[in-house]
């Protein structure tokens, strides 16, 4: 992992700088992301533990934070975890050696919103970040009562303003992932989506090489919708997916 000296600052003049708490108990591995999320823009705190880490979350309020999986006293999953249970939804960006399908599954299931594998490249890094501030800015915004549509299909409501899932009247809870999933399949009923459409749109990924944790999701919505009506999600073989009216 190097270091390039050829990017462009991310922010432009009068937009709020975004606060980055980096988490890696591998001081050059803190340095590096440090240096590149400073270059482009980003107010960064680090730390070198899992504690320390939901102290800082707490105290600094950061925009998002890139965690390292391994760290010496607790784990960054279940740094995560407790993040969630404590209703915090920063962003967060989990950045760990173990490259296994499993592991990328827990990450985002607990609530993660991306997953780099080390060695990683910084450029790769920067627009992952960049992407998930994205996403959190948007959401931030329909949150503080931007316009935001309720979209229906058949009896399926999803009211993006106040982040509320009904179907048959019943109102459905979904993790920020699946209603991002089930808000992108909703926007674009009828049409046959490809794994990597959805990748690129729902997580912000460039590539569709993590097609199994976008089929793990689509199996999570089918549990919470499928219950309460006829299927509204099908799959197209080799294709991808579509939401559409019974």
């Amino acid at each position: 992992m190097k270091l390039e000296t050829t990017y462009q600052t991310a922010t432009t003049e009068g937009d709020p700088i975004p606060k980055v708490l980096v988490v890696d108990d591998e001081p050059n591995i803190r340095e590096l992301v440090q240096v590149a999320l400073k270059f482009h823009g980003c107010a960064v705190t680090t730390s070198a533990t899992g504690m320390d880490a939901l102290a800082l979350a707490t105290a600094t309020s950061p925009d998002l934070i890139v965690l390292d999986v391994v760290l010496p006293d607790i784990d960054g999953f279940e740094v995560c975890r407790r993040l969630r249970a404590s209703d915090n939804d920063v962003p967060v960006i989990f950045l760990t050696a173990r490259d296994t399908t499993s592991d990328t599954v827990t990450g985002l299931t607990l609530g993660g919103d991306d997953y780099i594998t080390k060695p990683f490249s910084v450029e790769a890094l920067v627009a992952r970040v960049r992407a998930v501030l994205r996403r959190a800015a948007k959401r931030d915004a329909t949150e503080d009562g931007d316009d935001g549509p309720t979209l229906r299909v058949a009896d399926l409501e999803l009211d993006e303003e106040h982040w509320i899932v009904r179907r048959a009247g019943t109102p459905v809870e979904l993790s920020p992932t699946e209603f991002r999933l089930l808000a992108y399949l909703m926007r674009n009923q009828g049409l046959m989506l490809s794994r990597k459409q959805l990748l690129e749109n729902v997580w912000g990924w460039e590539y569709a090489g993590q097609s199994q944790v976008l089929e793990t999701y689509v199996s999570y919505l089918r549990r919470k919708l499928d219950p309460l009506g006829p299927p509204l999600i099908h799959t197209q073989r080799g294709v991808g997916y579509t939401l559409r009216s019974p």
